[in-house]
């Protein structure tokens, strides 16, 4: 198991965490990932932070694949750990929501499933370099080969001789999208999935490494937990930051109608307080939203008090069946406490 930092998307400006970053390399921490919504990037601070580090891994948490064609992606993956010193890149990809995807990229929501697996394939035959590109996908064709193309596309090689072993790791959640992932991925990245919670996820992901002919099974898969480490005497005061992220989530990230967090918290037996958190939300009343949101919900996806409490809980996480325990939050006493208990 490994221990990673989340630094998550920019707010209003960008504002990259370095001495977090450094202090998280110190201590020996694996990776540490960014992500985008509709703001920053996930890629272009992992550039920067290469430039200033030296081993720490580089992870997108997720890269939405609407925000980039397939090329386009496997060529900046490649670039970056190119500059950064080999092996040090991770691609984390996601689908992101129709919301998002329609409302912000301008582009068709449609088969998302099937939209991954052209897109993974796409990648990993970019860096293979093993001939030209071409791909006949259900949802993605290289060249491409619409009603309106001219013909004149023409298969290519990639220029550059990078590395043909980045690892790729999707966010997903459903049962279809979970055998999907252990088909076709190095790993998966969670979110909202505790260690309750984790083998309804390993059982698709299971089925669909059964699938595999590359002969990896489950023990050589990644597995990415989101993970907030509080060092308090007030439990619940601690988890104000959390209940405002889980109501904006909950209640107002994605379309009513479909919201994979709304459907997460159901899946996790909450699903009275989601409809209601939902309601609240999108009546504008945020700070009963927040309120509505369950304290046991919090607490079973945290570690939250005193460093005793935090030490006696912290085997349910490290014995769970996750390979990377990422921090979503950046206190320096946290990371310190993590450092410490993974070393012990």
């Amino acid at each position: 198991m490994k221990l990673a930092l989340d630094i998550g998307y920019s707010g209003a400006r960008v504002d990259i965490p370095m001495e977090k970053i450094l202090l998280a390399e110190r201590l020996g921490f694996d990776s540490v990932w960014s992500a985008e919504a509709y703001g920053s990037d996930a890629f272009s601070p992992l550039a920067y932070i290469a430039a200033l580090t030296k081993r720490i891994r580089l992870g997108t948490g997720i890269a939405q694949l609407a925000g980039r064609t397939p090329t386009m992606a496997a060529m900046t993956a490649q670039t970056i750990d190119a500059l950064a010193g080999e092996g040090r890149m991770i691609v984390g990809l996601g689908v992101s929501n129709p919301q998002v995807v329609e409302g912000w990229y301008g582009q068709p929501w449609g088969k998302p499933g099937e939209r991954l697996r052209d897109y993974v394939a796409i990648m990993r035959k970019v860096w293979a370099r093993e001939a030209p590109l071409t791909h006949s996908g259900t949802q993605l064709s290289v060249p491409y080969a619409g009603a309106d193309a001219t013909g004149l596309g023409k298969p290519l090689k990639s220029i550059l001789h990078g590395n043909p072993h980045i690892p790729i790791y999707l966010g997903t959640s459903t049962p279809a999208n979970l055998r999907l992932t252990g088909e076709i991925a190095d790993g998966l990245v969670t979110m909202h999935v505790t260690p309750g919670t984790l083998p309804r996820k390993l059982a698709p992901l299971r089925e669909g490494i059964a699938r595999r002919t590359d002969g990896k099974t489950l023990a050589d898969f990644e597995i990415v937990s989101n993970l907030r480490i509080v060092i308090t005497d007030d439990v619940r005061g601690a988890m104000a930051a959390s209940r405002a992220f889980t109501a904006l989530y909950v209640g107002g990230m994605g379309a009513k109608e479909q919201n994979f967090h709304k459907a997460a918290m159901i899946e996790r037996g909450y699903g009275e307080a989601a409809e209601r958190i939902q309601e609240l939300y999108l009546a504008g009343h945020k700070q009963e939203a927040e309120a509505a949101v369950p304290d046991e919900y919090l607490d079973e996806a945290a570690l939250y008090g005193p460093r005793e409490r935090i030490k006696e809980r912290f085997p349910i996480w490290a014995d769970a069946g996750f390979t990377i325990l990422r921090l979503t939050n950046m206190d320096d006493e946290a990371l310190k406490l993590a450092a410490d208990l993974f070393a012990g």
